[in-house]
């Protein structure tokens, strides 16, 4: 029997793609010829040369969101180039689709220069209603979001951070009501400092947790270490307030919660065991997690998540993204902020009702029809309370 890897590649060889155009203007006959392009499309382009906006009204801009990659960190695979990307950027616009009905389009960008990449991606957004960054190495990827949304009139998202960051807080949230803590009073350790830990980090502090270590393959991150690179250098300077020093297993000890986003079996069973009771281990490494579920709960762990569809309480960013921009798009918001993001992380840990909570079930399938439409009802209530949205 063929594995999941070997059946996924001969299928790919058979859809020789997995996105198409289908046009929504039926082109038939001469008339409907002229009404789709010449003489007739004169009217709309110059509808939009006087009014810009009309460009969401009169094209399928208000659906359509880039996902654009350098082709550098790739699904766990590491630097593979745009052109070896291109699978998991069609994968994505797929996933757009199926789940809230927004047209994606890949975009597999050949260079690894910043001001290069900022200004490819800048000089097409005209074309766009938003921008999906992915498969971005970091440090990289943060200058280039920051550098977009600073000249994008349109949302500008990197999913890896961003997306990963929504769903892990939506895990925790619920984690949090089965073990009854409160947010402000857990003490919380994440392990990987990239794009996502970083954005996680951020993202469970704007949702109230106040006690958070940041670690690395070195250890732990401390305000006034001289190897920091800027961006961690920035996120140890509010964080890590004891000023903790020392390895991984030095910052588990007396922790409520630990979430990876780092590398296969860096958590041992006696990590587990040095944390408080009732311990949530969110370990996200792909394919193999930080701990395995087994081992964690044989160390005492009481509730466990991993990225994996073969274990309970996945977590995965398609809970998110396809419903965060749903919701932008129908607002037409200038941008994705901190509100719209919170807002997105409690509509997805309400999708399961407090009596249906268990440790195995923290998290609404994938497959949830629900998913969609209430993260994007909850961005634009967002949008719209923070000033985001322009219609």
């Amino acid at each position: 029997m063929m594995n999941i890897r070997e059946e996924s590649l001969q299928k790919h060889y058979e859809w020789q793609g997995k996105i198409e155009v289908i046009s929504r203007a039926p082109i038939t006959n001469s008339e409907e010829l002229s009404l789709a392009y010449t003489p007739g499309v004169a009217e709309p382009c110059l509808e939009i040369q006087k009014d810009y906006d009309k460009s969401f009204k009169l094209t399928r801009r208000n659906n359509l969101v880039a996902v654009i990659t350098d082709g550098t960190a790739v699904l766990g695979l590491g630097d593979i180039g745009p052109e070896a990307g291109m699978p998991v950027m069609e994968g994505k616009c797929a996933l757009f689709k199926e789940f809230a009905d927004v047209d994606a389009f890949p975009l597999c960008i050949r260079s690894k220069d910043v001001d290069e990449i900022v200004r490819t991606i800048y000089l097409i957004s005209g074309s766009f209603g938003g921008i999906n960054l992915e498969d971005i190495a970091a440090p990289r990827c943060f200058e280039i979001e920051r550098r977009l949304k600073e000249l994008c009139d349109i949302p500008v998202f990197h999913d890896d951070q961003h997306g990963t960051a929504v769903v892990v807080a939506a895990a925790m949230l619920n984690a949090l009501k089965i073990v009854k803590k409160d947010i402000k009073d857990i003490r919380v350790v994440v392990n990987g400092a990239g794009s996502a830990g970083i954005a996680i980090t951020k993202h469970i502090m704007n949702l109230g947790v106040q006690n958070v270590v940041l670690c690395d393959s070195v250890g732990i991150l401390c305000e006034g270490d001289a190897r920091l690179n800027p961006e961690k250098a920035a996120i140890a300077a509010v964080t890590n307030r004891e000023k903790l020093t020392g390895t991984l297993t030095d910052a588990m000890k007396g922790t409520d919660v630990f979430i990876g986003v780092s590398a296969p079996g860096v958590v041992s069973e006696e990590m587990v065991q040095s944390m408080n009771s009732d311990a949530i281990v969110l370990a996200m490494s792909n394919p193999t997690p930080e701990i395995m579920p087994d081992l964690a709960k044989k160390a005492g762990a009481r509730i466990i998540g991993t990225g994996r569809s073969d274990f309970p309480n996945q977590i995965n960013n398609v809970l998110c993204f396809p419903g965060i921009f749903r919701g932008a798009l129908d607002c037409r918001a200038k941008e994705i902020n901190e509100d719209m993001k919170v807002a997105a992380s409690y509509a997805i840990a309400s999708l399961v009702d407090e009596s249906e909570l268990s440790e195995e079930y923290i998290l609404p399938p994938a497959f949830d029809k629900r998913i969609g439409k209430t993260v994007a009802e909850a961005v634009m209530a967002a949008a719209r309370k923070s000033g985001a949205a322009r219609a």
